[in-house]
């Protein structure tokens, strides 16, 4: 039947000329994905791709600090697919530490090979690795309290996962393809373990390039809600918080900048993992009888997920407690609390 993106029949919907006013009103308030085209074409950065995948690697070389990144390796058998080893005792890949000249130079001299084993470097913050990047190469968009990250490789495919925070990828070199999923397609996705995943959060078991619909049949739902977008250099995408995204780099050199944050775009805020909270809840909840779990389903939609309500209304305000407006001290209390909860109880 063919990769999952090119039966996928959903595209993104697509903006062009994004400014601050723009981004702030008409994409960031949506609960939607949306490709921004060109918005990042007069970056530096972005020039010396379009030049050569020689010309951009010594312009990061250039900015490099002597800090190393995490690079992972893999042997050109895994086709550059980021998951685990065939029996799930661990990953089919490898961590090293390099300086970003080190990862162009490999990047590079593999780039003559068509058989090249996958390099990777995920995530690597910008401000110490390459210094000066972000000055030089601003997205004006967003707060500039927000730092940028750095992912730059070959041919590399990171599963279907989701971040906990907004995300908007700027793709500077080489092109990119998204598929993307809204969060209510869980369920179809086949997620694997929520606390051992390559990735920082849990990704889908089903392999996008040649889906097995007899393993995963309900895999084919969910690509009949998915959205894909290919992005060439100078563009991005924003990926609100919790939508599922596979993402394949297609070139043999890579580079992608990425900016992660929680709340408002131009104000953004700092809130701890939410997959915290849902592990617990699995642990203490999940083996419950039916009729417990329902009533508990009752009791978080009204005090955790109800909209439409002030569950502490009717209460004193300096009684609301957790209820209530929550100060930065106080939140640091609860969790001490929850603390001594967890370590009295094991």
């Amino acid at each position: 039947m063919g990769d999952a993106a090119s039966i996928a029949s959903g595209r993104i919907e697509e903006f062009r000329d994004v400014d601050r006013e723009t981004f702030a009103t008409r994409i960031a308030t949506r609960y939607q994905p949306a490709v921004m085209r060109g918005i990042v074409g007069d970056w530096p950065a972005v020039r010396r791709a379009r030049e050569s995948m020689e010309s951009v690697a010594g312009y990061l070389d250039a900015l490099a600090s002597d800090k190393t990144v995490d690079v992972l390796l893999a042997s050109p058998q895994v086709c550059g697919r980021i998951f685990y080893n065939d029996a799930m005792t661990g990953f089919n890949f490898t961590r090293h530490r390099s300086l970003i000249s080190e990862v162009n130079a490999k990047l590079v001299r593999y780039a003559a090979f068509e058989n090249r084993p996958m390099v990777a470097v995920q995530s690597a913050l910008i401000a110490e690795c390459l210094p000066g990047f972000e000055v030089e190469n601003a997205l004006a968009i967003l707060d500039p309290s927000i730092q940028p990250r750095i992912w730059l490789g070959n041919k590399v495919i990171t599963p279907a996962h989701f971040d906990e925070s907004n995300n908007v990828a700027c793709v500077v070199s080489g092109r990119r393809r998204f598929t993307l999923f809204p969060p209510e397609q869980v369920a179809n996705l086949y997620i694997g373990p929520l606390d051992y995943a390559p990735t920082g959060t849990p990704i889908s078991l089903v392999s996008f390039k040649e889906p097995d619909f007899a393993r995963f049949p309900r895999f084919a739902d969910a690509l009949a809600a998915a959205q894909v977008a290919e992005l060439a250099p100078g563009d991005a995408l924003y990926i609100p918080a919790l939508w599922w995204h596979h993402v394949e780099s297609l070139d043999k050199y890579n580079i992608l900048v990425n900016y992660w944050w929680r709340g408002a775009a131009l104000a953004p805020s700092k809130t701890d993992s939410a997959l915290d909270a849902l592990v617990h809840a699995i642990v203490n909840l999940r083996h419950l009888p039916p009729e417990q779990r329902e009533a508990w389903a009752a009791i978080f939609a009204y005090y955790v997920f109800g909209a439409d309500h002030d569950p502490a209304a009717h209460i004193p305000a300096h009684k609301r407690g957790v209820l209530g407006k929550l100060s930065p001290e106080f939140v640091q209390q609860v969790k001490a609390f929850l603390v001594k909860q967890l370590e009295r109880k094991n």
